[in-house]
């Protein structure tokens, strides 16, 4: 069975919503084992923005357990795609791969998703922009996988 692992950096916003986001566009039946997991993983709760958002999406992320990358997991994935530069940084050095981002795959941008923290430095002082951020990034994210499935047939 072919694999598809989105790596981030905490495996609680981009990666783990990717992941959500292609099992939605495909449903149970897909063929394929989706996974993600995060350069660090350091042990934090989903943000509670991004788990209503993804609810109100149709999608309950409650069941989702960090995990961090390890050279296994890059092994086995038939494809893995880093949501930010510093990921596929990471990847290179530790696993000697190179990865393409998520953008590059459905929106032909080389250009990372930015983290929270990278988009609004203050993110905590500024509730609102942090929410619209996430949003948009969840949205973002959302909107590529039918561009990201377009390339699974050539790769």
């Amino acid at each position: 069975m072919k694999s598809i692992l989105f790596v981030c950096s905490g495996n609680i916003f981009r990666s783990l919503v990717a992941e959500y986001a292609l099992k939605t566009y495909f449903g149970p039946e897909s063929g394929y084992l989706i996974g993600s997991a995060g350069i660090e993983a350091a042990p934090q709760a989903i943000h509670p923005i991004v788990l209503a958002y993804l609810l109100k999406k149709g999608v309950d992320p409650t069941p989702h357990r960090q995990r961090k990358l390890t050279r296994d997991l890059i092994e086995s994935a038939s494809l893995t795609v880093a949501m930010g530069s510093n990921h596929q940084d990471w990847i290179r050095q530790e696993f000697g791969r190179d990865v393409r981002l998520f953008n590059h795959f459905c929106y032909r941008l080389d250009q990372p998703i930015l983290d929270i923290h990278e988009a609004i430095p203050d993110w905590r002082d500024r509730p609102e922009s942090s929410r619209e951020y996430l949003q948009a990034v969840i949205d973002h994210i959302w909107d590529g996988v039918p561009h990201l499935v377009e390339h699974l047939s050539s790769l």
